[in-house]
């Protein structure tokens, strides 16, 4: 049934600690973070093995990951990193939000 959307939930806060970490190595950090982004993104990678095994479906599985991932980078951007953000990006961020809805229904 919905067994998916575990593996899927944890693919994303996988993927966004991988974001941070790649964002700490963008933004001249040690080579530590891009280490330990590698990991995340390798086990987040994982999780999503498991969510499609489990009946997320290709299409379904990528576009909510997608969406939920852009908005998760779009807050880390923003708020930790003080990175500028468009009108039109914030446009996309909601048709995203809306892509969710209309996907899970």
């Amino acid at each position: 049934m919905w067994v998916w959307i575990l593996p899927l939930i944890l693919l994303v806060i996988l993927e966004a600690i991988a974001d941070y970490f790649a964002g700490s190595f963008g933004h001249g950090s040690k080579m530590y973070y891009a280490f330990v982004a590698i990991a995340f993104y390798i086990l987040a990678n994982i999780s999503w093995l498991f969510a499609l095994k489990n009946g997320s479906g290709l299409t379904r599985g990528a576009t909510l990951f997608s969406v939920f991932s852009i908005v998760l980078a779009v807050a880390i951007g923003v708020f930790i990193y003080k990175e500028n953000i468009t009108n039109t990006q914030i446009i996309g961020v909601i048709l995203g939000v809306i892509a969710i809805i209309l996907v899970l229904e």
